[in-house]
């Protein structure tokens, strides 16, 4: 009779015993409903909005309206239910864009080890020395019409450096455990090791700092919208109707404070999910 030895195997979550904790966690459930409100009103604002986003109703700066109207005289309401889809889209994107990257870099550099973790991480400390839109901003001011695809890259690159360094020292401490040995010991691609072994256990900690990028990017994309660098002038921007109604603050608020709440409950919301999925994870180790 022979024996065969068991090799490590890396650890298993039950799904539901997940749930039901997640389910538990107030900061989490709370920002998940705050977060999906949001995200159904940008979505079915323009089905529900009472008038069309460029469509003039009234006098500038009027109280024609619910929330009033604009700098040029459009409904207001109807600009902010028109002016959320694009925004969240490019920032849900470019969150997305920069996690990928960021892993990948962050995972490699931890997985490799020696001079090549320092060269790949020392190299990421050069990019995180510079602000995140500052590269946004140069690259567009040297185009005449800034692309969905390019604000999506701008912002995603700006994340990277900062989602590397989360993901490496997550990964540090599980490149080492028992069960990777035993996946390289059978003989397992590096490749392969890092998808089904390192990056399963890696799950929590990375969907807290994903809400936290998705937070981020909001703000950077609402910004550019600010600063003129929409990928539709015309269209409706949350950020961009900042910008159009600031200097009539005191005579009509809401076409400013509007979009400014509306992203501010947002980001609240993602800040929340972020809180909870960290919560949730720090009461599984």
């Amino acid at each position: 009779m022979t024996a065969t030895a068991a090799s490590p195997t890396a650890p298993t979550v039950s799904t539901p015993s997940t749930l039901r904790r997640a389910l538990q966690q107030k900061r989490l459930v709370s920002g998940a409903v705050i977060t999906l409100i949001i995200v159904l009103i940008a979505i079915l604002g323009p089905l529900v909005a009472p008038h069309g986003q460029n469509e003039v109703v009234g006098p500038p700066f009027s109280s024609v309206g619910v929330l009033g109207t604009d700098y040029l005289g459009q409904d207001v309401l109807s600009r902010l239910l028109h002016g959320g889809l694009a925004v969240l889209v490019i920032a849900l994107l470019a969150t997305l864009f920069g996690m990928v990257v960021g892993i990948i870099i962050g995972v490699v550099a931890a997985y490799s080890g020696g001079w090549w973790d320092e060269v790949i991480m020392r190299l990421n400390d050069v990019v995180l020395a510079f602000p995140q839109i500052l590269l946004a901003l140069v690259v567009l001011t040297a185009v005449n019409q800034p692309r969905a695809w390019m604000i999506v890259v701008l912002v995603g690159i700006s994340h990277a450096p900062r989602v590397a360094r989360v993901a490496r020292g997550v990964a540090l401490g599980i490149v080492s455990r028992d069960f990777v040995y035993a996946a390289e010991a059978l003989g397992e691609k590096r490749s392969r090791v890092i998808l089904a072994e390192v990056l399963p256990n890696m799950n929590a900690p990375l969907l807290a700092e994903g809400g936290l990028r998705l937070t981020y990017s909001i703000g950077l994309v609402a910004g550019l919208g600010f600063l003129g660098f929409s990928t539709n002038p015309e269209a409706a921007n949350w950020g961009q109707m900042i910008n159009e109604n600031r200097l009539a603050l005191s005579t009509q608020p809401w076409a400013v404070l509007a979009p400014v709440f509306i992203i501010g409950v947002f980001t609240i919301g993602t800040n929340l999910m972020a809180d909870g999925i960290a919560q949730l994870s720090q009461r599984g180790d």
